[in-house]
């Protein structure tokens, strides 16, 4: 029947009973990186007593305590409004959901009643099915045209955001956000968020954001400018659900650190290491670029442990293998998510676009590198280990098999006598 793939969604939205936005006010986050960081953290904040935020995600599906693996991050279009009726029956008055490019293109989002959208950022990704740039782009902002969407959050430091900004559907309450520029003001914009006078220090991440809605200075427990843009991101989504400024502010202060993102082990009495999802050229760039001064505070190097997925987009390989060489001073290549593909055949992709790619220690088997590399660092080094974060298994040659970035780092550590 001609059309019945658009109808399932809408469909299955009024067989499971699904309700609208007043009472379940779902709030979509799409973007190349941080959909799952803002998503768990705008979850954790709209939960409050008596209401529940859940999440549909990367991680998984329910609330942030009790989360179910679905093996995608947006389900397919009957699954996801199954799930949405599930979890407004346990006690879910709000969703956070993050929105892939390619549940937006194939319509597994669709009969989804999306209160607010959230855009993160447009970053090299995903070519390998969306093709070109620009159709990528095309496929995020599908979101941002969706019926009845009430409001959106969009970073405006990113060109992507930029144009979305420019494109935005008259009736749509818009909220930009950006680090330090002052664009928003100089242009008029009448719901604007910035954050200024950025500091890193250890634990964390200092800095002020005012806007118009008022001035804060906000202490959050991550580091990295791009964590900067994604809690603007949140605190831009909790105005949008009608949250006061200094009730938020506070819950963003609250935030806890999510799975497998920027998740730190050891850096007592050994090398710290930080387990990261950054599996994009930007996204490791970032990841390099926030350990950078924790590094040079430690006075240690900086080792950088990561490969790339098999059967995705292999133009980024050589990218990422640059940005490594250029940002690390220790680089060990091995085996990410190689599929089908000849992991050799990967790494040696990674290592073209290195100016000396014999500088890089190719080593295929991942808990090797792992170990190798907690077992070869100064006890002042930060390794990164990037690419998998909260993954558990690790697929080579079609078959999926357990494995765990942080339990090997665990391990690694252990076996050298530091603390995790």
């Amino acid at each position: 029947m001609d059309g019945l793939a658009e109808l399932a969604g809408p469909l299955a939205a009024q067989w499971y009973g699904v309700p609208g936005s007043d009472a379940l006010r779902v709030v979509g986050v799409t973007g190349t990186n941080g959909k799952t960081s803002c998503s768990q953290w705008i979850a954790q904040a709209l939960t409050k007593q008596g209401e529940r935020c859940a999440v549909v995600g990367t991680l998984g599906t329910g609330f942030v305590d009790a989360l179910a693996a679905t093996g995608f991050t947006t389900p397919d279009a009957i699954q996801l409004q199954h799930s949405l009726a599930d979890l407004h029956r346990a006690g879910a008055r709000a969703i956070a959901m993050e929105v892939s490019s390619h549940g937006l293109e194939q319509g597994r989002a669709d009969g989804t009643r999306f209160d607010i959208a959230v855009f993160t950022n447009l970053t090299q990704d995903h070519l390998d099915y969306h093709g070109t740039m620009a159709e990528y782009e095309l496929a995020k902002a599908r979101l941002f045209n969706w019926p009845d969407l009430r409001a959106a959050v969009i970073n405006r430091d990113d060109a992507a955001g930029v144009r979305l900004l420019q494109n935005a559907r008259a009736g749509i309450e818009t909220l930009e956000y950006g680090i330090d520029g002052d664009a928003a003001s100089r242009h008029g914009a009448k719901h604007w968020l910035r954050a200024t006078n950025v500091r890193a220090h250890r634990t964390g991440t200092t800095f002020d954001v005012d806007g118009s809605f008022g001035h804060a200075t906000v202490h959050a427990p991550t580091v990295g400018l791009f964590n900067v843009s994604n809690l603007l991101g949140v605190l831009g989504a909790l105005l949008a659900a009608g949250v006061p400024w200094q009730d938020a502010i506070a819950r963003l202060e609250k935030l806890q650190p999510v799975s497998g993102r920027m998740e730190r082990f050891g850096g007592e009495d050994g090398p710290l290491v930080v387990v990261d999802y950054a599996h994009t050229p930007d996204a490791l760039e970032q990841t390099l670029r926030a350990l950078a001064p924790i590094t040079e505070a430690r006075g240690g190097k900086l080792w950088a442990v990561f490969g790339c997925g098999g059967d995705r987009d292999p133009g980024k390989r050589p990218q990422m293998g640059g940005i490594a060489e250029r940002l690390a001073q220790h680089v060990v290549l091995t085996s990410d998510n190689p599929r089908s593909e000849d992991p050799q055949h990967i790494l040696d992709e990674i290592a073209d676009g290195m100016d000396d790619p014999y500088a890089a220690t190719q080593i295929e088997d991942r808990a090797a590198a792992i170990l190798h590399a907690v077992r070869h660092a100064d006890a002042h080094d930060v390794i990164v280990v990037a690419g998998k974060g909260h993954e558990s298994t690790q697929e080579i040659a079609g078959r999926k098999r357990p494995f765990s970035d942080q339990e090997h780092v665990r391990l690694a550590l252990a076996a050298r006598g530091v603390n995790a």
